[in-house]
């Protein structure tokens, strides 16, 4: 049976080992052990939430929020980063799942929406987004590389 729930300390170890696959589908390859203290970092600060999809006892996907403000909705907002689930467990309805999931705890949270961003290419994703509700925007997004 599939279960959704927040990441704690102890999961640092399942949710590090999905967050380096999902790096991996990127093409990132960071050391094992920056990946780990990174998402360390993020459990312990609790500047994100990280969810956990299991399939009894292994954790099969992932999915990391960063909370932020929205100045012009003059609100709080929720930024999905990260969604993951590992190639086995494709086609389970997890990653609607921790979709559903980030929807729902933002709006139990008072958020006035979830923003996220996906590859060109990733299609697969889109479809989901879109099945979900979600929109394509017209914004153009900028980004300055500062530091690799």
């Amino acid at each position: 049976m599939l279960t959704i729930r927040r990441a704690e300390r102890d999961d640092a170890p399942a949710a590090a080992s999905l967050f380096a696959d999902y790096l991996a589908f990127y093409e990132r390859h960071p050391d094992p052990k920056a990946v780990t203290e990174f998402v360390e970092a993020r459990l312990e600060a609790a500047d994100s939430i990280i969810f956990i999809a299991s399939d009894g006892a292994s954790a099969v996907g992932m999915a990391q929020v960063y909370p932020t403000f929205s100045s012009l909705a003059m609100g709080r907002a929720w930024v999905l980063n990260d969604l993951f689930v590992a190639p086995s467990a494709r086609g389970t309805g997890a990653g609607r799942a921790l979709l559903r999931k980030v929807r729902d705890d933002a709006e139990d949270e008072g958020c006035v929406y979830v923003a996220l961003e996906t590859a060109e290419d990733n299609v697969t994703a889109q479809r989901l987004y879109e099945s979900e509700g979600f929109e394509h925007d017209t914004n153009r997004h900028y980004a300055k590389v500062i530091m690799r």
